[in-house]
């Protein structure tokens, strides 16, 4: 039996959560069974983490304005590579992939929705048209593969694919015992001194964009920090949003206690520091970063929004708060910097609960499931 041709492709080459689905696809994915490649524009880490795997690295200018020569392009890839099976992650490799596999007539196509994030657009004629645009391209779409039960049901709920090809498959996060990494904790250590950060640390991982609720974060620091004065507040990631933040956090006069990091490459190591984890976000699809912090054993505070609410259990594994709301979010974490008992009961439940529900062998046999039986119908 021959190996089935698997192109995984995503737009941009940072490493965020749909990026690091798809690496962890790449890596894991039977290779007895399948020849993978990775199509994402190029320069970024996601290359050089694809290239470190032995895996082919087929970069593609992808933008946000349609161009006729782009599409020819990725058909070209498609053709010249004779791809099997394009599974495509994201909105804009969705939009383009999946346009040029009609056209070249590549005989499967999965797509994955990281967040349905036009669901959440203010303006309601963009929304409408982006639910419209995936109606159409589901039509041509083997299967539309949803992160999170939450996800799953919007889906239905807006008709957003056939029922018949709409399927779940949850992420799935490689945990990396502690124990592997014998020199983890006096790189740790060696980095909290670097940074001079003041203990307790608060702290969250995330993109700086609106999704990601980071502004709240930001207006719950007076409160906590009044009741606190010797807490830090660390935030690590960029985003559109970075400029504006940074202003706001001037202006608040926060400049020495409230931490943007940027984009790290450490950030596991980061997180690993914080007293308490943090994710403000306003929607999610099933957040990598929480089921991290669980693995940690950190004690949670996080919205209480659909595919956040499917990792976390509020008063069981951590606290949950209303979104847009930075005095509950501020409350909720100094709750837990103030009972050290439940910090530990919640954060220990986290550890034991979560990862295993999450797995990356899960996700991959489920996916591979998929590709197989999807593949077998097309008669190769």
């Amino acid at each position: 039996m021959r190996r089935l041709k698997v192109l995984e492709m995503i737009d941009r080459p940072s490493l965020g959560g749909g990026q690091t689905i798809l690496l962890t696809l790449a890596r894991n994915l039977d290779r007895e069974r399948f020849e993978v490649a990775v199509c994402a524009k190029a320069g970024g880490p996601l290359e050089d983490e694809v290239r470190k795997l032995g895996l082919s690295f087929l970069p593609a200018a992808f933008s946000k304005k349609p161009s006729l020569g782009f599409g020819r392009d990725l058909g070209r890839i498609l053709s010249e590579n004779k791809i099997d099976i394009l599974h495509t992650h994201g909105g804009i490799a969705g939009l383009f992939g999946r346009t040029a596999a009609r056209k070249v007539g590549t005989p499967v196509v999965v797509h994955t929705i990281h967040g349905i994030h036009y669901l959440h657009y203010r303006n309601p004629v963009l929304k409408r048209i982006y639910i419209g645009l995936e109606r159409a391209m589901s039509r041509t779409t083997s299967a539309v593969v949803c992160v999170s039960a939450a996800d799953l049901d919007q889906a239905r709920k807006y008709r957003l694919a056939p029922a018949d090809r709409l399927r779940l498959v949850r992420n799935g996060v490689e945990i990396v015992d502690p124990a592997s990494d014998p020199g983890r904790d006096r790189r740790i250590e060696e980095l909290r001194l670097r940074l001079t950060l003041r203990s307790p640390v608060i702290g969250t991982v995330a993109r700086l964009h609106r999704q990601k609720g980071v502004g709240n974060l930001i207006r719950s620091a007076e409160p906590i920090l009044r009741a606190r004065p010797e807490a830090t507040i660390v935030v690590v990631g960029g985003g559109p949003l970075e400029t504006r933040l940074r202003k706001e956090i001037a202006k608040r006069g926060l400049d020495r206690r409230v931490i943007l990091l940027g984009e790290r490459t450490d950030a596991t190591d980061l997180l690993s520091m914080f007293d308490v984890f943090v994710l403000p976000s306003l929607w999610e699809g099933l957040p990598l970063v929480l089921i991290e912090a669980a693995a940690l054993g950190k004690p949670i505070a996080a919205t209480d929004i659909d595919g956040s609410r499917e990792i976390v259990h509020d008063g069981e594994t951590g606290l949950l708060v209303r979104p847009n709301d930075p005095a509950a979010l501020a409350g909720a974490v100094l709750r837990l910097l103030a009972d050290a008992d439940l910090a530990r009961r919640l954060g220990d439940r986290a550890r034991m609960d979560i990862p295993p529900a999450f797995t990356v062998g899960r996700m991959v046999e489920e996916t591979e499931r998929l590709y197989l039986d999807l593949a077998a119908g097309k008669g190769l």
